[in-house]
């Protein structure tokens, strides 16, 4: 960790457009950081932590709210899944839906949530039954479900997205009703956490967390059926979201926009790409853990942007813009690795990502492992899948 203009900063190379932005924010902010994935994002940096005493930030949470990960440990065993992989891959493909909708008619999900009094709140009113149809939908972008082995071949489940097309329109609301900036770099949205508005949002917010931990843990429920495996623990965090915590004495709202909450004996599910290994952690009390308000990565961290991934091309056809990954360049690293996959496009190759134990050794001293997971089955939303709900840029 480095301090720069009293700062804490964790990875190296600096990514500078995320500093700048996360300088921006600290204008407004009692406290701020930047986790080792950190990269650019919406007004607010990815992997960016911003506390206030009494402010809340919809440019902070992001458009994605609650988006998130959860891991589920199952009683199988990689020895028995490893030959039945194609088998249980295609069924995950056939039973899950990613994108927009939901394919699968039959695998209509229903929740208590539904029964919230926050929806008659006028940013969630017109939403209710679009979250219906949605909720146990998966999206796309970098959002997966992924068969793992650990250490013991015992089988995990890990899935990562958030409240899909409910959190997209519920920000979109606030941001608008709040009159933010339009942008990349420009100073965030931050409302009064006690006015109308700020009390709105968070129930909302509230709302939205509760929606996406529903998703996950159907999903997660779904795919250990397909397995046909017991569920026998749980690992599941937000990292778009904002607590009310305590820090040094003082109360802030902490909003985490892709950083994981770690405080001490606090575990979380870390991703990597579709062809390396994730992570379970856990915070460790220590200093350096005070800087980040206990706080750590949420994946490996982009380092190139999808554009620079895929390429461009114009609409009469012309490759105006030369792709740095090809189909063929990913299908090489993921056979390499053994992992079987359904879906993604180039954008999502590791090639697009930085190493996830270099970013995980940044944070050495607050974080521990617990168990490293070696992906055997990756499925993502395949590179054509329409979802106007994805967090547009970096995520």
């Amino acid at each position: 960790m480095q301090l720069i203009d009293n700062i804490p900063v964790w990875g190296s190379p600096v990514d500078e457009g995320a500093l700048r932005q996360i300088k921006t924010c600290a204008r407004q902010a009692d406290h701020v950081a930047l986790m080792a994935d950190h990269h650019l994002g919406y007004a607010v940096p990815i992997g960016g932590v911003v506390a206030y005493a009494d402010a809340i930030s919809p440019s902070g949470v992001g458009y994605d709210i609650a988006c998130g990960n959860k891991a589920v440990l199952t009683d199988a065993t990689a020895r028995e899944v490893r030959p039945d992989i194609v088998r249980i891959m295609d069924d995950i493909w056939k039973t899950i839906s990613f994108g927009v909708g939901r394919e699968n008619t039959d695998e209509r999900v229903d929740h208590p949530l539904f029964d919230d009094p926050a929806w008659s709140l006028p940013a969630a009113a017109q939403l209710k039954e679009m979250a219906r149809q949605q909720l146990g939908t998966v999206g796309s972008g970098n959002h997966y479900v992924d068969i793992f082995s650990d250490e013991e071949d015992r089988v995990w489940i890990g899935v990562h997205f958030g409240s899909r097309g409910l959190g997209h329109k519920t920000a979109t609301f606030f941001l608008k009703t709040a009159g933010a900036i339009e942008g990349m770099e420009v100073d965030p949205c931050v409302i009064p956490a006690r006015s109308e508005l700020g009390i709105d949002y968070l129930e909302c917010m509230r709302l939205a967390g509760l929606y996406a931990y529903a998703g996950r843990d159907w999903v997660c429920s779904r795919v250990a059926r397909i397995l046909g495996a017991a569920v026998v623990e749980e690992v599941h965090n937000h990292h778009n979201f904002a607590w009310r915590e305590t820090h040094e004495g003082r109360d802030l709202w902490v909003v985490r926009k892709g950083a994981t909450p770690a405080f001490d004996g606090q575990k979380g599910f870390v991703g990597g790409t579709m062809g390396e290994n994730s992570v379970i952690l856990e915070g460790v009390e220590s200093e350096l853990g005070k800087h980040s308000l206990y706080s750590t990565v949420h994946g490996a961290g982009r380092r190139l942007s999808r554009m620079e991934a895929k390429g461009k091309v114009n609409k009469q056809g012309v490759v105006t813009r030369e792709p740095k990954v090809t189909r063929e360049m990913m299908d090489t690293w993921v056979s390499g690795a053994h992992v079987e996959l359904r879906g993604a496009g180039v954008d999502e190759s590791p090639h697009c990502y930085k190493r996830l134990p270099e970013v995980l050794a940044e944070h050495a001293g607050s974080i521990r492992i617990l168990h490293t997971l070696t992906p055997i089955g990756v499925a993502m939303a395949g590179k054509n899948e329409f979802d106007p709900y994805k967090d547009w840029v970096f995520r």
